[in-house]
């Protein structure tokens, strides 16, 4: 399992009902759920007091989340990805992002349709929209612990609150695998474990080839000049390095440091990515570059490095912050790009 901010594991009770207790680690903030389907075997008033019996042996807190959750109100954006690919789109009734704000084609056709409505961003939920149409599950993402107030307004009103950490995977296929626990929370998990298994076997031929000399800046231009870029433990230099290639600048971290973002002034860039073979401009934040001249406006020093001078420059836009599954293609992407292949790329723009 790549995944090491959550646990799946399957309890069997006395009477041969199989449920699902899916644990989300953390330091003070471990979370416990014991996901319940919903069987024509066990009349209600039997499941419930099995389950609350259930629940006395495992751990204080636990929440019973009995399926069909289908009124769910999503906060955290990189999760709507996942519950598409394993086909739980249903059960999404309320979405913490808005229509314009999407970049997901499913994501903006369910709301245009209203199937999904917009329920307030993390910080303010429409709490009379989701009491009213009976919300079933918050999934928020770490930002919502900035705002505790919500979370306890959301327990007060009888709505559990699930805080995804996808983002705090070490592993790119980490973030890919939390399909498998929307997978059980949806009752999906033969769709999200087949997802997986199929986007691992794509690249599998990428994972096994031998590392390359190739450098790699994945970087983009602050409001005030300085350079944003990745630390050596995020994500996105790890699939740099699934691909094949090294990611510049190897900013070395404390070890209780645990940041995966960094601004450094330009001439310290400079001194380390100068050189670097490929240059990938981050316009996740940014605006897209569509031209080598829109880059060197940002700062002439651009001109001196490597990659521009050999026309090795690439840009990646917004969409990929929300396209969860795109993991493995942009691994396959940033492989072709450091194998001279132009031209096959999906999230991966050629800057000319």
């Amino acid at each position: 399992m790549y995944a090491q901010q959550f646990s799946i594991k399957k309890l069997t009770a006395s009477n041969g009902a199989v449920f699902s207790l899916i644990n989300i680690k953390g330091a003070g903030d471990e979370q416990n759920f014991l996901v319940v389907s919903q069987s024509e075997l066990y009349p209600k008033k039997e499941l419930f007091a099995l389950v609350n019996q259930i629940l006395k042996s495992l751990p204080d807190g636990t929440i019973p989340l009995y399926q069909p959750i289908n009124r769910t109100y999503l906060v955290s954006s990189s999760a709507m990805d996942l519950i598409i690919a394993c086909n739980a789109l249903e059960s999404v009734r309320f979405s913490g992002t808005k229509k314009n704000d999407w970049y997901i084609k499913e994501a903006v056709n369910v709301m245009e349709s209203n199937q999904v409505v917009y329920a307030g961003k993390y910080s303010a939920p429409d709490y009379e929209l989701l009491v009213s149409e009976g919300c079933s599950l918050a999934i928020e993402n770490t930002m919502i612990y900035h705002k505790p107030e919500v979370i306890e307004k959301l327990k007060e009103l009888g709505i559990p609150c699930l805080v995804e950490k996808s983002g705090n995977e070490s592993h790119p296929l980490g973030r890919l695998e939390w399909i498998k626990l929307y997978g059980v929370l949806f009752g999906r998990e033969s769709l999200a474990q087949d997802f997986f298994d199929n986007q691992v076997e794509k690249i599998s031929s990428v994972l096994n080839q031998k590392k390359t000399d190739k450098t790699v800046a994945f970087f983009y231009v602050t409001k005030n000049g300085s350079i944003n870029v990745r630390t050596s433990r995020d994500y996105i230099a790890k699939m740099i390095e699934l691909a094949g290639g090294n990611y510049v600048p190897d900013l070395k971290l404390k070890e209780e440091d645990n940041s995966s973002t960094r601004n450094i002034q330009v001439e310290d860039f400079f001194a380390k990515a100068k050189d670097a073979d490929i240059m990938v401009y981050n316009a996740i934040v940014d605006r897209p570059i569509e031209t080598l001249n829109d880059l060197l406006e940002k700062n002439d020093i651009f001109e001196a490095f490597s990659a521009v001078k050999n026309k090795k420059v690439f840009c990646i836009g917004r969409e990929f912050f929300q396209s969860t599954t795109g993991v493995t293609q942009f691994i396959a992407d940033m492989n072709n790009v450091i194998s001279g292949k132009d031209t096959e790329l999906v999230y991966i723009k050629k800057v000319w």
